[in-house]
Formats: structure tokens, C-alpha cells, sequence
């Protein structure tokens, strides 16, 4: 069981990505989900959070505004819109789910399901 994300790239800054993430042999319907982002020797820092039933969100302060987390539950997808990327935003990006269990939706080590990450770089 695990996540997959897919839809990272190289852009320029100023540009737009989208981000794709979805469960093999897992339903995403019942979980939280979070997307984390990890640069070059740093450490993996939250960007956004949806809940179960979609209807509520939360990012980081350093993408509010400019990301938007979405699910499709037809598809068991989540997407993280991206737009008026920045150098910054340079990471490997990651999909996580977290169960019932999950109190403290900004750190990793509560999320059970993980993906292997995609690579967007922002630079021109």
C-alpha cells in the first residue's frame, strides 16, 4: 500500500504546475491528506492539508494563496494546484495520508502512507 504523485517538472518562476497523487490498493476517500515538500539538505516541511470530506483546507504560510489542494473522489486522486511558482518552491514533493490517529496535520512522522516523492524545480 502506498501513494503515488506524478506532474512535477522544471518550470520558470512564474509559471504553474499541478500535481497529481493517488493510492495504489488505497481508497483515499477516508483520509487526511498532506502534501510536504523537501529541498536540497533540508528537512520535509508541510505545505498543505485537506480533510476526509474535502471540505476544509489548510497551507502553510509560505503558499497560501498561490497553492490550492483538491480531491477527485471518482478518480482517488488529490491534486495541489501550484501557480506563481518561486525559486523556493524547488523541492521534492510528497503525498501523505493520515487515519483517524492523525492530531498535528504539519508533522510527517503522524502520516501513515507515503509516495516516493515528485521533483519540481522552479528556475529560469
Amino acid at each position: 500500500v502506498k501513494l503515488v504523485e506524478s506532474g512535477g517538472d522544471l518550470v520558470q518562476p512564474g509559471r504553474s504546475l499541478k500535481l497529481s497523487c493517488t493510492g495504489s490498493r488505497l481508497t483515499l476517500d477516508y483520509y487526511d491528506i498532506g502534501w510536504f515538500r523537501q529541498a536540497p539538505g533540508k528537512e520535509r516541511d508541510w505545505v498543505a492539508w485537506i480533510s476526509p470530506d474535502g471540505t476544509n483546507s489548510l497551507y502553510s504560510d509560505s503558499v497560501k494563496g498561490r497553492f490550492t489542494v483538491s480531491r477527485d473522489y471518482a478518480k482517488n486522486m488529490i491534486f495541489l494546484q501550484m501557480v506563481s511558482l518561486k525559486p523556493e518552491d524547488t523541492g521534492v514533493y510528497f503525498c501523505a495520508a493520515g487515519d483517524s490517529t492523525l492530531t498535528r496535520i504539519f508533522a510527517p512522522d503522524e502520516y501513515k502512507y507515503w509516495g516516493q516523492g515528485t521533483q519540481v524545480t522552479v528556475s529560469s
